[in-house]
């Protein structure tokens, strides 16, 4: 990865006097006004990758009283655990002892325990502590991503009790994966992330300057134009995928930030670079609180609070310079040569160990709280006084800060607007980066325009120029079933395009990037230009090698029906599965029983009562039956002549002389003459024998394309039900 020198600067912003005038006058005494104002303000970022660190003077509170104070007390989350089967006291040795935080009697485990604290903006809190101790918990409780009614206590910001769509404002949440698309490069991705949380009020070239101030902030300048890659694709570092990642969410400027350990996965070097980004987004005029296993002695210089847990229950709480006071009079010093967090998390795994676990410590960590909290009684940062929520927004707008797209119509906070643009909008751009990113892999459609060559010309050369006997017209029903359930089976590879996007979707639409139907819509007109391709080959493959008949346009349409249809179908299983294999063998194994009930295989009126069913839900049925009608409505084409009627019959070996003379005694006895060349065996005649005499080949096409948009409605439900990304 390229180092990047970054300038050092005094502040991360710059507030012209046309924006403070512009924000004064958006003053208001209620939140609704004051954040409709603020798509008119836009922050000048100028900061850079290793800011001056500033930690904020609580000596000074009179001065400047802090703007936003995040404080939670009384956390505690708890869930239900299977109870185990009790087998005889001869059998097992005597169960061990429940560990703290568990009640086997009661079948739920608890994973917070009575947590409180507080955040300010302009610093860094660390949650901290040993694997399954609960920090993810407590980060997610904190964003609200708990299902509602799940977590006991409250969180407040400047006094006031968080709304959910209010915390969804002025909020962002980075998970700890970076999900990103793979060939959209930084300067795109964060664009696109602009156009969704920007209000399409703000000028294209807003957008683009605050885009471009928050790659200084990050320090990406030398990776602008690369792709962010895969596996397969060179592109960014590990540690400016984070930076992209934390970019994206922070892109409206939001003044709480949560973070799901940024630095894991990282080298020393690239985690230090991150959290000194989160740095300067602190000093900005957020509060920034994040989840980190093990920081190093640089990391920790920069933090200003921490919390550890210890099986969900705090151990300590406070910036870190307490921390050898804290453990000093524990009875536990930290040796000068080590460093203090790995200290303290080997001390917390230790006592987990013993026999009376962390309790002591949790009991030590409350009483010293309290005497700290009794010496600062008098001091001036425990006498100053908070903003009210409103008076904090104003400030924050005065300096420039708050970048959203909330435009309420009012002073009712109720009525802050769910999404920052309309969904065409969000429609148009969601359509241009699923180009963007497909057009730059075209790897993934060749093999699909591949599978429907190869396919097309395994089928003509098979069926090459069918003839109008009745062997012909065997044949011809076998292409035509073959043919359309090959039209659903290769949709299957669309499977694992929503599995791979289906974590990026659910990180942008937990804080309402957009919405869920503008993506469902975008997600099916994307795909339209490379199935119209697919129909359009592999109906010119077949149709005339075939020597097919009726309209090539109806046949090219249907095949194109029968894409849509599968496409969806395949779409809607990949937001109800959540694994690509499972997923496969689903869509196998359904479209085998499709194709068994179309009627190809089986009538419609041999089909078990019990089954029949099956047999009107089935995709390809009505595919089938329509090309089978455009093929063989001509009344006066003639399939089956004469002699050719004992064709497939034992009697079909007797000399053509002897077929004649049975012909003559079959005319003698029906009463009208029957020759070589009387036509016995029109296509009407299959059609009926086929049973395909329910519905005309429109309303077949129709039904067809009605199933597409059917799963595509399912597939929408799926994703509002099953994609809430809340625990």
């Amino acid at each position: 990865m390229a180092r990047v020198v970054a300038e050092d600067t005094s502040l991360p912003y710059e507030v012209t006097t046309m924006d403070v005038s512009r924000a004064a006058a958006c003053a208001s005494p209620t939140l609704g006004q004051l954040l409709k104002c603020v798509s008119d303000v836009r922050k000048e970022v100028t900061g850079d990758e290793t800011p001056v660190h500033r930690v904020v003077d609580v000596s000074s509170m009179d001065a400047r009283p802090l703007p936003f104070l995040l404080s939670f007390s009384n956390l505690t989350y708890s869930v239900k655990v299977r109870s185990k089967v009790a087998l005889p006291s001869f059998f097992c040795r005597r169960a061990a002892d429940p560990v703290s935080g568990e009640t086997l009697s009661s079948g739920t485990k608890t994973i917070l325990s009575d947590i409180s604290g507080e955040a300010r903006d302009g610093e860094i809190m660390a949650v901290m502590g040993a694997s399954g101790s609960g920090k993810s918990t407590l980060i997610d409780a904190l964003a609200n991503r708990m299902a509602k009614g799940s977590v006991k206590g409250s969180v407040r910001l400047n006094g006031e009790q968080l709304e959910s769509r209010l915390l969804k404002v002025i909020s962002a949440y980075v998970m700890q994966d970076d999900l990103l698309f793979p060939m959209l490069t930084v300067e795109e991705t964060l664009m696109f992330a602009a156009e969704f949380r920007l209000p399409r009020t703000l000028s294209m070239s807003k957008k683009k300057l605050r885009v471009q101030a928050l790659i200084d902030q990050l320090g990406l300048r030398n990776a602008t134009k690369t792709v962010i890659g895969d596996e397969g694709h060179r592109g960014v570092s590990g540690g400016e995928r984070r930076r992209v990642s934390i970019g994206i969410d922070i892109i409206h400027d939001p003044i709480l930030l949560f973070l799901d350990e940024p630095t894991s996965g990282l080298d020393s070097t690239s985690a230090f670079m991150v959290v000194k980004v989160l740095q300067t987004i602190a000093q900005s005029g957020s509060i920034v609180i994040m989840s980190i296993h093990q920081p190093s002695y640089r990391i920790l210089g920069l933090l200003d609070r921490m919390i550890f847990l210890s099986r969900g229950k705090t151990v300590y709480s406070g910036p870190p310079s307490n921390l050898p006071f804290f453990f000093s009079d524990f009875g536990h010093p930290i040796p000068d040569s080590e460093n203090r967090t790995e200290f303290a998390l080997d001390l917390i795994r230790e006592l987990e160990g013993s026999p009376g676990g962390t309790k002591s410590l949790v009991e030590f960590n409350k009483s010293w709280q309290e005497l700290k909290r009794g010496n600062q009684i008098n001091s001036p940062a425990a006498n100053a006084s908070n903003l009210s929520l409103k008076e904090a927004i104003s400030a924050s707008i005065s300096r420039g800060k708050l970048v959203s797209g909330a435009t309420p119509s009012n002073g009712s906070t109720s009525m802050i607007p769910t999404f920052t643009n309309p969904s065409w909008f969000e429609f148009a751009v969601l359509s241009k980066r699923s180009f963007t990113n497909s057009r730059r892999m075209p790897e993934l459609f060749g093999v699909r325009l591949a599978t429907v060559l190869v396919t097309g010309f395994i089928l003509a050369t098979v069926f090459w120029r069918l003839d109008n006997s009745p062997k012909g017209v065997q044949e011809r029903l076998g292409f035509f079933a073959f043919a359309m359930s090959t039209t659903f089976y290769t949709c299957a590879d669309a499977l694992p395009v929503f599995l791979q996007e289906r974590y990026i979707f659910m990180r942008e639409t937990a804080y309402n990037a957009y919405r869920r139907s503008s993506y469902v819509l975008s997600h099916s007109l994307v795909s339209l230009p490379a199935l119209l391709l697919l129909s359009l080959t592999f109906a010119v493959i077949t149709f005339w090698p075939v020597g097919l008949d009726g309209s090539f346009l109806f046949y090219f349409l249907i095949i194109l029906a029968s894409f849509w249809a599968g496409s969806s179908f395949v779409t809607f299983l990949s937001g109800v599965v959540p694994h690509v294999m499972l997923g496969y063998v689903i869509v196998v194994a359904i479209l085998a029983y499709f194709l068994l009930f179309s009627g190809f295989f089986i009538n419609r009126d041999r089909i078990p009562p019990y089954w029949i069913w099956f047999h009107y839900i089935s995709l390809v049925k009505y595919p089938y039956e329509a090309v089978l009608q455009n093929e063989f409505k001509d009344p006066t084409k003639c399939f089956v002549r004469g002699i050719q009627i004992f064709d497939g019959t034992p009697l079909a070996a007797v000399p053509n002389a002897l077929k004649l003379k049975l012909l003559e005694s079959m005319s003698n006895s029906l009463g009208m003459k029957i020759t070589s060349a009387t036509c016995v065996t029109t296509g009407v005649d299959i059609l009926k024998q086929q049973v395909v005499t329910d519905l005309s080949k429109w309303s077949c096409l129709w039904v067809t394309v009605a199933w597409g948009f059917f799963f595509r409605f399912l597939f929408y439900l799926s994703l509002l039900i099953g994609s809430k990304n809340k625990r």
